[in-house]
């Protein structure tokens, strides 16, 4: 994705698609993630939220990035230009705004954060009134609204115009409910946890929960200063989480992001444990309880086969479907499944919330434990994954891979070299200029020569 600097505002409009797979997101303060297209975004969201004489609402959050004041304020003055009140959250896990969304009956919750990628940028996603990611077709329409210039013309004035408020409580909200959402006979006395918050969103409401339901917390990564977030720390850095479990002897440590709506998990000796084996443990136990509905899980084209070997031993089927989560809520959604996940740590447990919760998905697991009474490497050896190789490839622009006869040669010669005994996954990322290629098979060392095969056939048709 190539980013424009200065453009004119008709020229914002007519550039790109705005969101992708998971919102809006890019550089902070160059486009799309600018105050003035955020001012927009806010705009075209209380248009679509009216739907009556009554004041409407908007619930608005952030992650610890130094561009989120700069973020929330426009999108704040977009929303209440349209006569719509805004309730500032300050810094608040991502599900966190989709819970006070349905909890304070707001019209529309929104959070600004780029999750998991460094400080430098941002992003704004949204919740409708139900808790629940936009669909597709009300994104189109929201960028429409933002490409057209329609909204121009309406200016409420005088009482009209929206107000902003500070919801001081949110954050002892959030925590309230994340607590009920652990079983009341259980508690984490005697155990000793470590949590890494990456310096983000999650740094004071996760250790808060672990601590008042009884656990020792040694935390990590709870002094944000607006450029740290995701810095060597959180869910995609685990080894220092792996070391500081091994250091205190702790049962376990919990890695979250940068807006806290993944997990990804160390055991008691310090090997780390995936969304895809988290997800086995915890289909075991709802398989149990009889409360994994239609004995279905939900989990995406970039789960590990090794996945579906293991909850096959309760009869469970799994349903893929494309990467973010967003989809794997549209599935269960679509055919009342209960769980769904993916490998990177989204955990969905629908019954309890309506979005990936990396510290609700972590209480459910630790519920898993207390129940068994296990060690974690010990309930986590029911998943054996095949070995995957992931690589990523930085490109300079995106096209349909079908376009790319040199690419597309290098995937089916790979793809018959592994036969039956493996899969080709390449797909472009939906928040990062990057496309990210997955060799599954048995064989790591020929899982990596494949992948790179690809990579470089992909550097010279795109870089």
């Amino acid at each position: 994705m190539a980013y424009k600097m200065n453009m004119s505002p008709k020229e914002e409009r007519a550039s790109q698609r705005l969101f992708g797979t998971d919102g809006v997101r890019g550089v902070a303060n160059v486009h799309p993630m600018t105050a003035e297209v955020a001012m927009q975004l806010g705009r075209a969201l209380a248009y679509l939220i009216r739907n009556g004489p009554h004041r409407h609402r908007v619930i608005i959050g952030k992650d610890t990035r130094l561009s989120g004041y700069m973020l929330e304020q426009a999108l704040a003055a977009g929303i209440t230009s349209m006569g719509v009140d805004v309730w500032l959250t300050g810094p608040l896990p991502t599900p966190g705004i989709s819970n006070l969304t349905t909890s304070m009956r707001a019209d529309a919750g929104a959070v600004i954060s780029a999750s998991h990628n460094p400080y430098q940028d941002n992003g704004i996603k949204f919740f409708w009134r139900d808790g629940f990611k936009l669909p597709d077709e009300t994104e189109a329409k929201l960028e429409e609204l933002v490409s057209t210039g329609d909204m121009d013309t309406i200016r409420p004035t005088a009482d009209n115009v929206g107000r902003a408020f500070r919801l001081e409580d949110a954050r002892g909200r959030y925590i309230v409910f994340l607590k009920a959402t652990f079983p009341r006979e259980l508690t984490l006395e005697g155990m000793t946890i470590v949590v890494d918050c990456a310096n983000g969103a999650a740094y004071k409401t996760a250790p808060s929960v672990l601590e008042e339901l009884g656990a020792k917390v040694i935390s990590l990564g709870v002094s944000p200063d607006g450029k740290n977030i995701n810095e060597k720390c959180g869910a995609l850095y685990p080894e220092g989480l792996a070391r500081a479990v091994v250091e205190h002897g702790a049962h376990l440590g919990l890695a979250l992001d940068g807006d806290a709506d993944r997990l990804i998990v160390v055991d008691e000796k310090g090997k780390v444990v995936d969304g895809d084996a988290i997800m086995a443990i915890c289909t075991g136990e709802l398989v149990a309880r009889e409360q994994l509905k239609k004995k279905t899980l939900v989990a995406t084209v970039m789960s590990n086969i090794g996945l579906e070997r293991a909850v096959s031993r309760w009869g469970v089927k799994v349903a893929r479907t494309r990467v973010g989560d967003r989809y794997v809520v549209e599935e269960m959604r679509k055919h009342g499944y209960s769980l769904g996940g993916e490998q990177s740590g989204h955990l969905i447990f629908l019954d309890q919330s309506t979005t990936g919760d990396g510290t609700l998905a972590a209480l459910q697991l630790l519920a898993v434990m207390c129940r068994q009474g296990k060690p974690l490497s010990e309930l986590a050896s029911i998943f054996e994954p095949v070995p995957q190789t992931l690589l990523n490839v930085v490109v300079r622009e995106k096209r349909e891979l079908g376009e790319l006869p040199e690419v597309m040669k290098a995937i089916h010669s790979v793809e018959q070299r592994l036969g039956n005994d493996g899969r080709v996954l390449v797909r472009f990322s939906g928040t990062e200029p990057k496309v990210r290629i997955l060799i599954e098979g048995e064989d790591g060392a020929r899982n990596e020569a494949y992948a790179k095969e690809i990579a470089e056939a992909l550097s010279k048709a795109l870089n």
